[in-house]
């Protein structure tokens, strides 16, 4: 029997902030009630695949074991660096190359760790086929 993905959760200090980062980067929704815990997800109530942001007290101490890989369905891999780094993110390690392949590591603002890859527009046909990075 096979399993689905329901969320990813990311443990945080402030739920509603880090989940209000999210939703802006990735053009989805917020929702919350009395509980602290706070859901970003496409759409309501069948959101499909989430992301779950639950507050705990301790902070981030160590590298990410697990991150999220994004790219924009529109406009450019640098647009999208540059309006997460608008919006709080705050560049990790610059891999981008003089050809124009690459991603860009960055953090939340609660220090979690995602990569932006360029969208596919710029990947060209042959990688709509298949997956590819950079």
């Amino acid at each position: 029997m096979a399993l689905g993905i329901h969320s990813i959760t990311f443990d945080c200090a402030d739920s509603r902030s880090l989940a209000t980062f999210w939703a802006g980067l990735l053009g989805w929704n917020v929702f919350y009630d009395d509980d602290p815990e706070v859901v970003v997800a496409p759409s309501f109530p069948n959101p499909g695949m989430g992301l779950l942001f639950i507050p705990v007290p301790e902070g981030k101490t160590a590298k990410n074991r697990v991150h999220l890989d994004v790219a924009p369905d529109v406009g450019t891999r640098d647009e999208a660096v540059e309006r997460a780094l608008a919006a709080g993110a705050a560049i990790l390690g610059d891999h981008r190359k003089e050809d124009g392949t690459g991603w860009v590591t960055l953090t939340d603002p609660e220090g979690n760790e995602f990569c932006i890859e360029r969208g596919e527009a710029e990947r060209g046909p042959r990688a709509s086929a298949a997956y590819r990075i950079g």
